[in-house]
């Protein structure tokens, strides 16, 4: 028997999710349909306020504040002259989540699967500079990049690519298990880590 068209249309889709093989797919397919018609008005509303949702022009943090920045960007109380350089919006979302940091933050984008820089890390990276550049130097650049192989390496080439911009670059201390992911780690050893940058 085929697969109806409806759902091999949207398991597609969401095999292009993270971490989402086919059979992931079709049985989510099915539990949606399963849910009723007042679940999938939700979910398609909710899809639908993701996409108006703007992205902050400072640090690339989708929000919805008016304005070009969000609430981070935006907050005069925050140390601007600090900036943690992230991989993804989720590696943000766990560091301020700590409470333990109170600078503002870039997020360059995912890496290569080798770590060389991307296209849109080199883009943002470009843009981060010329920031800088108008602003004056950073007082300090975290590099706060997930301790697997391919962001350690990242983060290698971005020290290098940042030097003469920031009056020292950091980053979080040992504590974070190698090769585990930042946005997977608790408050406290992620909190713990920052506090003992180097």
């Amino acid at each position: 028997m085929n697969l109806p068209d409806p759902f091999e249309q949207l398991a597609k889709l969401l095999t292009q999710l993270p971490s989402l093989g086919p059979r992931q797919a079709i049985r989510i397919s099915f539990f949606l349909k399963n849910r009723g018609e007042e679940f999938l008005d939700h979910l398609i509303a909710a899809l639908k306020s993701l996409r108006d949702t703007a992205v902050c022009a400072q640090c690339y943090m989708p929000h919805t504040n008016k304005g070009a920045r969000c609430s981070v960007c935006a907050d005069s109380s925050r140390d601007h002259r600090t900036i943690a350089i992230v991989e993804k919006e989720t590696d943000l979302l766990s560091i301020e989540n700590t409470g333990k940091y109170r600078g503002v933050y870039f997020i360059v984008g995912e890496s290569a699967p080798s770590g060389a820089l991307s296209k849109t890390q080199k883009s943002r990276l470009t843009t981060l500079k010329q920031r800088i550049q108008r602003e004056g130097k950073a007082a300090e650049i975290i590099i706060a990049f997930s301790p697997t192989s391919e962001g350690k390496f990242t983060a290698s080439l971005l020290a290098h690519e940042l030097a003469g911009y920031a009056e020292k670059i950091t980053k979080p201390a040992l504590g974070l298990p190698s090769g585990g992911e930042i946005e997977f780690a608790d408050d406290e050893t992620l909190g713990s880590a920052l506090e003992q940058r180097h």
